[in-house]
Protein backbone atom coordinates (compact mmCIF):
# COMPACT_ATOMS: atom_id res chain seq x y z
CA UNK A 1 0.00 0.00 0.00
CA UNK A 2 1.32 3.45 -0.91
CA UNK A 3 0.93 6.10 1.75
CA UNK A 4 1.41 9.84 1.65
CA UNK A 5 4.91 11.31 1.40
CA UNK A 6 6.66 8.01 0.73
CA UNK A 7 10.31 8.07 -0.22
CA UNK A 8 10.84 9.19 -3.81
CA UNK A 9 13.37 8.12 -6.44
CA UNK A 10 15.17 10.53 -8.74
CA UNK A 11 14.82 9.80 -12.41
CA UNK A 12 18.04 8.51 -13.91
CA UNK A 13 20.05 11.26 -15.55
CA UNK A 14 17.85 14.03 -14.13
CA UNK A 15 17.69 16.19 -11.04
CA UNK A 16 13.92 16.15 -11.18
CA UNK A 17 11.88 14.16 -8.69
CA UNK A 18 8.82 12.21 -9.69
CA UNK A 19 5.73 13.32 -7.76
CA UNK A 20 2.07 12.38 -7.71
CA UNK A 21 -0.29 15.05 -6.41
CA UNK A 22 -3.60 13.54 -5.25
CA UNK A 23 -6.51 15.98 -5.04
CA UNK A 24 -9.80 15.27 -3.26
CA UNK A 25 -12.68 17.45 -2.06
CA UNK A 26 -13.20 17.23 1.70
CA UNK A 27 -16.77 18.50 1.57
CA UNK A 28 -19.88 17.86 -0.54
CA UNK A 29 -18.28 18.79 -3.85
CA UNK A 30 -17.93 22.21 -5.50
CA UNK A 31 -14.84 23.13 -3.45
CA UNK A 32 -12.74 24.11 -6.48
CA UNK A 33 -10.83 20.95 -7.39
CA UNK A 34 -10.56 21.98 -11.04
CA UNK A 35 -8.81 25.26 -10.37
CA UNK A 36 -6.43 23.56 -7.92
CA UNK A 37 -5.60 20.80 -10.43
CA UNK A 38 -4.91 23.41 -13.13
CA UNK A 39 -2.62 25.34 -10.78
CA UNK A 40 -0.75 22.19 -9.72
CA UNK A 41 -0.24 21.13 -13.33
CA UNK A 42 1.24 24.52 -14.17
CA UNK A 43 3.43 24.85 -11.08
CA UNK A 44 4.87 21.34 -11.23
CA UNK A 45 4.80 20.99 -15.03
CA UNK A 46 2.84 17.78 -14.74
CA UNK A 47 2.54 15.71 -17.89
CA UNK A 48 -0.73 13.89 -17.10
CA UNK A 49 -3.97 14.23 -15.16
CA UNK A 50 -5.66 11.03 -13.96
CA UNK A 51 -9.39 10.95 -13.29
CA UNK A 52 -9.92 8.25 -10.66
CA UNK A 53 -13.58 8.36 -9.65
CA UNK A 54 -16.98 9.73 -10.59
CA UNK A 55 -18.14 10.34 -14.10
CA UNK A 56 -19.59 12.88 -16.48
CA UNK A 57 -21.44 14.67 -13.69
CA UNK A 58 -18.26 16.54 -12.75
CA UNK A 59 -18.24 20.29 -13.28
CA UNK A 60 -14.69 21.45 -12.63
CA UNK A 61 -14.36 25.07 -13.73
CA UNK A 62 -11.02 26.44 -14.85
CA UNK A 63 -10.32 30.03 -15.89
CA UNK A 64 -7.07 30.89 -17.65
CA UNK A 65 -5.06 34.05 -17.07
CA UNK A 66 -6.20 35.37 -20.47
CA UNK A 67 -9.88 35.00 -19.52
CA UNK A 68 -10.86 31.75 -21.27
CA UNK A 69 -12.93 29.34 -19.21
CA UNK A 70 -14.30 25.83 -19.39
CA UNK A 71 -16.27 23.59 -17.06
CA UNK A 72 -14.56 20.21 -17.32
CA UNK A 73 -16.80 17.15 -17.19
CA UNK A 74 -14.57 14.31 -18.37
CA UNK A 75 -11.42 15.84 -19.78
CA UNK A 76 -8.87 16.56 -17.06
CA UNK A 77 -8.75 20.05 -15.60
CA UNK A 78 -5.16 20.43 -16.85
CA UNK A 79 -6.23 20.33 -20.50
CA UNK A 80 -5.71 24.08 -21.04
CA UNK A 81 -1.97 23.46 -20.59
CA UNK A 82 -0.43 22.35 -23.93
CA UNK A 83 0.72 18.75 -24.03
CA UNK A 84 -0.92 17.61 -20.79
CA UNK A 85 -2.66 14.26 -21.13
CA UNK A 86 -5.96 13.13 -19.59
CA UNK A 87 -6.16 9.53 -18.41
CA UNK A 88 -9.65 8.23 -17.64
CA UNK A 89 -8.93 5.27 -15.40
CA UNK A 90 -10.98 2.11 -14.98
CA UNK A 91 -12.65 3.77 -11.97
CA UNK A 92 -14.09 6.53 -14.14
CA UNK A 93 -17.63 6.08 -15.48
CA UNK A 94 -17.45 7.38 -19.04
CA UNK A 95 -20.20 8.95 -21.12
CA UNK A 96 -18.54 8.83 -24.55
CA UNK A 97 -21.32 10.75 -26.32
CA UNK A 98 -20.76 13.75 -24.05
CA UNK A 99 -17.02 13.66 -24.78
CA UNK A 100 -17.63 14.80 -28.37
CA UNK A 101 -19.77 17.68 -27.13
CA UNK A 102 -17.17 18.71 -24.56
CA UNK A 103 -14.42 18.61 -27.15
CA UNK A 104 -16.44 20.98 -29.33
CA UNK A 105 -16.69 23.38 -26.39
CA UNK A 106 -12.94 23.19 -25.87
CA UNK A 107 -12.38 23.90 -29.55
CA UNK A 108 -14.30 27.15 -29.11
CA UNK A 109 -11.88 28.31 -26.39
CA UNK A 110 -8.77 27.44 -28.36
CA UNK A 111 -7.99 23.86 -27.30
CA UNK A 112 -7.83 22.05 -30.63
CA UNK A 113 -6.21 18.73 -29.63
CA UNK A 114 -8.15 17.60 -26.55
CA UNK A 115 -9.04 14.18 -28.01
CA UNK A 116 -5.46 13.63 -29.14
CA UNK A 117 -4.37 13.88 -25.51
CA UNK A 118 -7.20 11.74 -24.07
CA UNK A 119 -6.65 8.09 -23.11
CA UNK A 120 -9.39 5.85 -21.69
CA UNK A 121 -8.88 2.57 -19.89
CA UNK A 122 -10.53 -0.40 -21.56
CA UNK A 123 -12.34 -1.45 -18.36
CA UNK A 124 -13.98 1.91 -17.72
CA UNK A 125 -17.77 1.36 -17.63
CA UNK A 126 -19.93 3.27 -20.11
CA UNK A 127 -22.91 5.36 -19.01
CA UNK A 128 -25.53 4.66 -21.66
CA UNK A 129 -28.59 6.79 -22.48
CA UNK A 130 -30.64 4.04 -20.79
CA UNK A 131 -28.78 4.44 -17.51
CA UNK A 132 -29.37 8.17 -17.73
CA UNK A 133 -33.10 7.73 -18.39
CA UNK A 134 -33.44 5.24 -15.51
CA UNK A 135 -31.56 7.57 -13.17
CA UNK A 136 -33.85 10.49 -13.94
CA UNK A 137 -37.03 8.44 -13.62
CA UNK A 138 -35.92 6.95 -10.31
CA UNK A 139 -34.99 10.34 -8.88
CA UNK A 140 -38.21 11.91 -10.13
CA UNK A 141 -40.21 9.17 -8.40
CA UNK A 142 -38.76 10.15 -5.01
CA UNK A 143 -40.66 13.45 -5.04
CA UNK A 144 -39.71 15.54 -2.02
CA UNK A 145 -37.37 12.78 -0.84
CA UNK A 146 -34.87 13.21 -3.65
CA UNK A 147 -31.26 12.25 -2.97
CA UNK A 148 -29.73 15.09 -4.99
CA UNK A 149 -28.71 13.15 -8.11
CA UNK A 150 -27.18 15.01 -11.04
CA UNK A 151 -29.36 13.01 -13.45
CA UNK A 152 -26.47 11.81 -15.61
CA UNK A 153 -26.79 8.09 -14.89
CA UNK A 154 -23.68 7.53 -12.78
CA UNK A 155 -25.48 5.72 -9.96
CA UNK A 156 -27.35 3.38 -12.30
CA UNK A 157 -24.15 2.50 -14.15
CA UNK A 158 -22.12 1.94 -10.99
CA UNK A 159 -24.84 -0.25 -9.49
CA UNK A 160 -25.07 -2.40 -12.61
CA UNK A 161 -21.28 -2.67 -12.86
CA UNK A 162 -21.30 -4.07 -9.33
CA UNK A 163 -24.30 -6.40 -9.62
CA UNK A 164 -24.55 -7.56 -13.25
CA UNK A 165 -22.76 -10.16 -15.34
CA UNK A 166 -20.30 -8.84 -17.94
CA UNK A 167 -22.82 -9.34 -20.75
CA UNK A 168 -24.85 -6.46 -19.25
CA UNK A 169 -21.89 -4.14 -18.59
CA UNK A 170 -20.67 -1.97 -21.44
CA UNK A 171 -17.01 -0.99 -21.13
CA UNK A 172 -14.90 1.32 -23.24
CA UNK A 173 -12.96 -1.63 -24.65
CA UNK A 174 -16.21 -2.84 -26.24
CA UNK A 175 -16.17 0.00 -28.77
CA UNK A 176 -13.34 -1.83 -30.54
CA UNK A 177 -15.93 -4.35 -31.78
CA UNK A 178 -19.04 -2.67 -33.20
CA UNK A 179 -21.06 -5.87 -33.50
CA UNK A 180 -20.45 -6.82 -29.86
CA UNK A 181 -21.06 -3.24 -28.73
CA UNK A 182 -24.43 -3.10 -30.50
CA UNK A 183 -25.53 -6.46 -29.07
CA UNK A 184 -24.62 -5.30 -25.56
CA UNK A 185 -26.50 -2.03 -26.06
CA UNK A 186 -29.65 -3.98 -26.93
CA UNK A 187 -29.25 -6.16 -23.83
CA UNK A 188 -28.69 -3.14 -21.59
CA UNK A 189 -31.74 -1.36 -23.01
CA UNK A 190 -33.97 -4.38 -22.35
CA UNK A 191 -32.53 -4.92 -18.86
CA UNK A 192 -33.13 -1.31 -17.81
CA UNK A 193 -36.54 -1.29 -19.52
CA UNK A 194 -37.61 -4.32 -17.48
CA UNK A 195 -36.42 -2.56 -14.31
CA UNK A 196 -38.34 0.60 -15.14
CA UNK A 197 -41.73 -0.85 -16.18
CA UNK A 198 -43.56 0.22 -13.02
CA UNK A 199 -42.05 3.71 -13.10
CA UNK A 200 -42.86 4.03 -16.81
CA UNK A 201 -46.50 3.26 -16.03
CA UNK A 202 -46.50 5.74 -13.13
CA UNK A 203 -44.88 8.54 -15.17
CA UNK A 204 -46.60 7.82 -18.50
CA UNK A 205 -48.49 11.13 -18.50
CA UNK A 206 -45.67 13.25 -17.02
CA UNK A 207 -44.30 15.44 -19.83
CA UNK A 208 -40.91 15.61 -18.05
CA UNK A 209 -40.60 11.83 -18.41
CA UNK A 210 -41.48 11.67 -22.10
CA UNK A 211 -37.92 11.50 -23.41
CA UNK A 212 -36.96 8.96 -20.71
CA UNK A 213 -39.80 6.64 -21.69
CA UNK A 214 -39.00 7.05 -25.38
CA UNK A 215 -35.42 5.92 -24.71
CA UNK A 216 -36.74 2.56 -23.54
CA UNK A 217 -39.66 2.01 -25.89
CA UNK A 218 -38.22 3.18 -29.21
CA UNK A 219 -36.10 0.29 -30.53
CA UNK A 220 -34.33 2.63 -32.95
CA UNK A 221 -32.66 4.36 -29.98
CA UNK A 222 -29.90 1.74 -29.92
CA UNK A 223 -29.09 2.26 -33.58
CA UNK A 224 -29.22 6.04 -33.20
CA UNK A 225 -26.76 6.18 -30.31
CA UNK A 226 -24.49 3.56 -31.86
CA UNK A 227 -24.27 5.59 -35.07
CA UNK A 228 -23.52 8.74 -33.09
CA UNK A 229 -20.67 7.07 -31.22
CA UNK A 230 -19.06 5.30 -34.14
CA UNK A 231 -19.06 8.47 -36.23
CA UNK A 232 -16.25 9.63 -33.91
CA UNK A 233 -14.70 6.23 -33.22
CA UNK A 234 -11.28 7.13 -34.65
CA UNK A 235 -10.83 9.80 -31.99
CA UNK A 236 -10.82 7.36 -29.07
CA UNK A 237 -7.60 6.00 -27.62
CA UNK A 238 -8.40 2.88 -25.59
CA UNK A 239 -5.55 1.73 -23.34
CA UNK A 240 -4.69 -1.11 -20.97
CA UNK A 241 -2.89 -1.56 -17.65
CA UNK A 242 0.53 -1.59 -19.31
CA UNK A 243 -0.11 1.88 -20.77
CA UNK A 244 -1.17 3.23 -17.36
CA UNK A 245 1.98 1.84 -15.78
CA UNK A 246 4.14 3.38 -18.52
CA UNK A 247 2.63 6.82 -17.88
CA UNK A 248 3.36 6.49 -14.16
CA UNK A 249 6.97 5.61 -14.95
CA UNK A 250 7.47 8.69 -17.15
CA UNK A 251 9.78 11.38 -15.89
CA UNK A 252 7.97 14.26 -14.23
CA UNK A 253 4.85 14.82 -12.15
CA UNK A 254 1.28 13.60 -12.42
CA UNK A 255 -1.90 14.96 -10.85
CA UNK A 256 -4.82 12.80 -9.75
CA UNK A 257 -8.09 14.71 -10.03
CA UNK A 258 -10.87 13.56 -7.72
CA UNK A 259 -14.55 14.17 -8.35
CA UNK A 260 -17.42 15.06 -6.01
CA UNK A 261 -16.64 15.14 -2.27
CA UNK A 262 -15.80 12.83 0.61
CA UNK A 263 -18.96 13.80 2.52
CA UNK A 264 -21.04 12.21 -0.26
CA UNK A 265 -18.74 9.19 -0.67
CA UNK A 266 -20.62 5.96 -1.35
CA UNK A 267 -19.45 4.35 1.91
CA UNK A 268 -18.36 7.25 4.14
CA UNK A 269 -20.95 9.84 3.13
CA UNK A 270 -24.24 10.53 4.83
CA UNK A 271 -26.51 7.84 3.40
CA UNK A 272 -28.77 8.06 1.43
CA UNK A 273 -27.61 11.51 0.25
CA UNK A 274 -24.54 10.06 -1.41
CA UNK A 275 -23.02 9.15 -4.75
CA UNK A 276 -22.10 5.76 -6.22
CA UNK A 277 -18.42 6.64 -6.19
CA UNK A 278 -15.40 6.32 -3.92
CA UNK A 279 -14.39 9.93 -3.34
CA UNK A 280 -11.40 9.30 -1.04
CA UNK A 281 -7.83 8.64 -2.21
CA UNK A 282 -8.48 4.89 -2.37
CA UNK A 283 -8.68 4.43 -6.16
CA UNK A 284 -5.72 6.72 -6.85
CA UNK A 285 -3.56 4.86 -4.35
CA UNK A 286 -4.58 1.55 -5.92
CA UNK A 287 -3.46 2.76 -9.36
CA UNK A 288 -0.12 3.93 -7.96
CA UNK A 289 0.39 0.72 -6.02
CA UNK A 290 -0.29 -1.46 -9.07
CA UNK A 291 2.30 0.46 -11.06
CA UNK A 292 4.86 0.19 -8.23
CA UNK A 293 5.06 3.97 -8.29
CA UNK A 294 8.46 5.07 -7.04
CA UNK A 295 7.88 8.78 -6.54
CA UNK A 296 6.68 11.06 -3.79
CA UNK A 297 2.95 11.07 -3.12
CA UNK A 298 1.30 14.18 -1.75
CA UNK A 299 -2.35 14.03 -0.65
CA UNK A 300 -4.15 17.36 -0.88
CA UNK A 301 -7.59 18.02 0.59
CA UNK A 302 -9.54 20.90 -0.98
CA UNK A 303 -12.04 23.02 0.97
CA UNK A 304 -13.73 26.34 0.44
CA UNK A 305 -13.25 29.10 3.02
CA UNK A 306 -16.89 28.43 3.88
CA UNK A 307 -19.17 25.40 3.51
CA UNK A 308 -21.53 24.59 0.63
CA UNK A 309 -23.94 21.85 -0.36
CA UNK A 310 -25.72 21.49 -3.70
CA UNK A 311 -28.99 19.68 -3.09
CA UNK A 312 -30.62 17.92 -0.14
CA UNK A 313 -28.91 16.22 2.79
CA UNK A 314 -27.49 17.12 6.22
CA UNK A 315 -25.74 20.48 6.41
CA UNK A 316 -25.22 21.42 10.06
CA UNK A 317 -23.50 24.78 9.53
CA UNK A 318 -25.99 26.04 6.92
CA UNK A 319 -26.80 29.76 7.15
CA UNK A 320 -29.59 31.21 5.03
CA UNK A 321 -28.02 34.68 5.27
CA UNK A 322 -24.77 33.39 3.74
CA UNK A 323 -26.71 31.65 0.98
CA UNK A 324 -28.27 35.01 0.09
CA UNK A 325 -24.97 36.93 0.34
CA UNK A 326 -22.65 34.48 -1.38
CA UNK A 327 -24.46 33.85 -4.64
CA UNK A 328 -22.50 31.51 -6.89
CA UNK A 329 -22.84 32.11 -10.62
CA UNK A 330 -21.55 28.60 -11.41
CA UNK A 331 -23.77 26.77 -8.93
CA UNK A 332 -27.42 27.66 -9.26
CA UNK A 333 -30.76 25.99 -8.74
CA UNK A 334 -31.16 23.11 -11.19
CA UNK A 335 -33.94 20.56 -11.70
CA UNK A 336 -31.93 17.64 -10.31
CA UNK A 337 -29.65 18.81 -7.50
CA UNK A 338 -32.02 21.64 -6.62
CA UNK A 339 -30.81 24.57 -4.49
CA UNK A 340 -27.21 25.59 -3.76
CA UNK A 341 -26.79 26.09 -0.02
CA UNK A 342 -24.08 27.96 1.90
CA UNK A 343 -22.91 27.77 5.50
CA UNK A 344 -19.99 28.45 7.81
CA UNK A 345 -16.77 26.46 7.56
CA UNK A 346 -17.40 23.16 9.35
CA UNK A 347 -14.38 21.83 11.25
CA UNK A 348 -16.26 18.78 12.53
CA UNK A 349 -17.28 17.45 9.12
CA UNK A 350 -13.88 18.33 7.62
CA UNK A 351 -12.06 16.38 10.32
CA UNK A 352 -14.40 13.48 9.61
CA UNK A 353 -13.56 13.65 5.88
CA UNK A 354 -9.82 13.73 6.64
CA UNK A 355 -10.17 10.64 8.82
CA UNK A 356 -12.23 8.89 6.14
CA UNK A 357 -9.36 9.53 3.70
CA UNK A 358 -6.80 8.06 6.08
CA UNK A 359 -5.27 11.50 6.56
CA UNK A 360 -3.99 14.21 4.24
CA UNK A 361 -0.62 15.87 3.82
CA UNK A 362 -1.87 19.41 3.27
CA UNK A 363 -4.90 21.58 2.73
CA UNK A 364 -5.88 23.83 -0.18
CA UNK A 365 -8.35 26.57 0.78
CA UNK A 366 -10.30 28.18 -2.06
CA UNK A 367 -12.70 31.12 -2.46
CA UNK A 368 -10.81 33.28 0.05
CA UNK A 369 -11.60 36.29 -2.13
CA UNK A 370 -15.24 35.92 -0.99
CA UNK A 371 -14.20 37.05 2.50
CA UNK A 372 -14.37 40.58 1.14
CA UNK A 373 -18.15 40.41 1.14
CA UNK A 374 -18.68 39.85 4.88
CA UNK A 375 -17.38 41.70 7.95
CA UNK A 376 -17.58 38.71 10.28
CA UNK A 377 -16.55 35.13 9.56
CA UNK A 378 -17.11 32.05 11.70
CA UNK A 379 -16.13 28.41 11.84
CA UNK A 380 -18.24 25.62 13.28
CA UNK A 381 -16.09 23.94 15.97
CA UNK A 382 -18.68 21.66 17.63
CA UNK A 383 -22.15 20.24 17.05
CA UNK A 384 -24.89 20.70 19.62
CA UNK A 385 -26.63 17.35 19.63
CA UNK A 386 -30.35 16.68 20.02
CA UNK A 387 -31.30 15.04 23.31
CA UNK A 388 -31.87 11.64 21.70
CA UNK A 389 -28.33 11.66 20.26
CA UNK A 390 -26.41 12.59 23.41
CA UNK A 391 -25.80 8.96 24.37
CA UNK A 392 -25.07 7.89 20.81
CA UNK A 393 -21.89 6.04 19.86
CA UNK A 394 -21.67 8.17 16.71
CA UNK A 395 -19.74 11.08 18.23
CA UNK A 396 -16.83 12.04 20.45
CA UNK A 397 -18.04 14.56 22.99
CA UNK A 398 -16.66 17.70 24.51
CA UNK A 399 -15.03 17.23 27.92
CA UNK A 400 -17.38 19.76 29.49
CA UNK A 401 -20.77 18.98 27.95
CA UNK A 402 -22.28 15.72 26.70
CA UNK A 403 -24.51 17.79 24.40
CA UNK A 404 -21.50 19.02 22.38
CA UNK A 405 -19.82 16.78 19.81
CA UNK A 406 -16.26 17.46 18.73
CA UNK A 407 -15.94 14.69 16.15
CA UNK A 408 -17.94 12.12 14.20
CA UNK A 409 -16.73 8.55 14.55
CA UNK A 410 -15.96 6.38 11.55
CA UNK A 411 -18.10 3.28 11.43
CA UNK A 412 -17.14 -0.10 10.02
CA UNK A 413 -16.34 0.29 6.33
CA UNK A 414 -19.41 -0.25 4.12
CA UNK A 415 -21.81 -0.17 7.09
CA UNK A 416 -24.59 1.90 5.53
CA UNK A 417 -26.81 1.44 8.60
CA UNK A 418 -24.21 3.34 10.63
CA UNK A 419 -24.06 6.04 7.97
CA UNK A 420 -27.84 6.43 7.96
CA UNK A 421 -27.92 6.76 11.75
CA UNK A 422 -25.25 9.44 11.43
CA UNK A 423 -27.31 11.22 8.78
CA UNK A 424 -30.38 11.34 11.01
CA UNK A 425 -28.37 12.68 13.95
CA UNK A 426 -26.83 15.39 11.75
CA UNK A 427 -30.25 16.47 10.52
CA UNK A 428 -31.09 17.21 14.18
CA UNK A 429 -27.77 18.81 15.18
CA UNK A 430 -27.02 22.53 15.45
CA UNK A 431 -23.70 24.31 14.88
CA UNK A 432 -21.56 25.87 17.59
CA UNK A 433 -19.82 28.81 15.94
CA UNK A 434 -16.62 30.67 16.82
CA UNK A 435 -15.71 33.98 15.22
CA UNK A 436 -12.47 33.98 13.22
CA UNK A 437 -12.36 37.32 11.45
CA UNK A 438 -14.10 40.65 11.99
CA UNK A 439 -13.66 44.31 11.14
CA UNK A 440 -10.02 44.01 10.12
CA UNK A 441 -8.40 44.54 6.75
CA UNK A 442 -8.92 41.87 4.10
CA UNK A 443 -5.37 40.60 4.68
CA UNK A 444 -5.86 40.43 8.44
CA UNK A 445 -9.24 38.71 8.18
CA UNK A 446 -7.88 36.15 5.72
CA UNK A 447 -4.88 35.36 7.90
CA UNK A 448 -7.06 34.95 11.00
CA UNK A 449 -9.56 32.71 9.19
CA UNK A 450 -6.90 30.49 7.61
CA UNK A 451 -4.97 30.23 10.88
CA UNK A 452 -8.05 29.12 12.79
CA UNK A 453 -8.95 26.48 10.17
CA UNK A 454 -5.39 25.08 10.13
CA UNK A 455 -5.27 25.02 13.94
CA UNK A 456 -8.65 23.32 14.32
CA UNK A 457 -7.80 20.66 11.72
CA UNK A 458 -4.15 20.31 12.76
CA UNK A 459 -2.94 20.12 9.17
CA UNK A 460 -0.62 22.41 7.18
CA UNK A 461 -2.04 24.65 4.46
CA UNK A 462 -0.16 24.40 1.14
CA UNK A 463 -2.34 26.42 -1.25
CA UNK A 464 -4.47 29.54 -0.82
CA UNK A 465 -6.81 30.48 -3.67
CA UNK A 466 -8.05 34.06 -4.07
CA UNK A 467 -9.78 33.62 -7.43
CA UNK A 468 -10.38 31.28 -10.36
CA UNK A 469 -7.05 31.56 -12.24
CA UNK A 470 -3.66 30.02 -11.55
CA UNK A 471 -2.16 33.45 -10.79
CA UNK A 472 -4.74 33.81 -8.00
CA UNK A 473 -3.10 30.91 -6.14
CA UNK A 474 -0.53 31.29 -3.39
CA UNK A 475 1.65 28.23 -2.76
CA UNK A 476 2.96 28.10 0.78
Amino acid sequence: MITGMIAYRKTKGSDMTRQAHLVVDLSNGDAGKGTIVDALVRKHRAHSVFRFNGGAQAAHRVVTDDGRSHIFQQFGAGTFVPGVRTILSEFMLVQPWILAYEEAQLQRVGVTDAFTRLFIHERAPIITPFHRAANQMRERSRGDGRHGSCGIGVGETAKDATECEEELILRMGDICDREMFTAKMHRVRKYKYDQMRLLIAAQRHDPDAESNILAFEDLSEVDYWTEQLFADIDKFHIVDDAFIESILKDEGDVVFEGAQGVLIDEWRGFHPYTTWSTCTFQNAIQLLSRANYAGEVHRIGVVRAYATRHGPGPFVSEDVHLTECLLDACNKMDPWQREFRVGHFDCVSTRYAINACGGIDSLAITCLDRLREELMWFVCTHYELAVEDCDSDLFDRDDVSEHLATDMRLGTFQDLAHQERLTNALLRAKPVLRITAAFGTFSENTADHVHRIARELDVPVSILSFGPTAKDKKFL
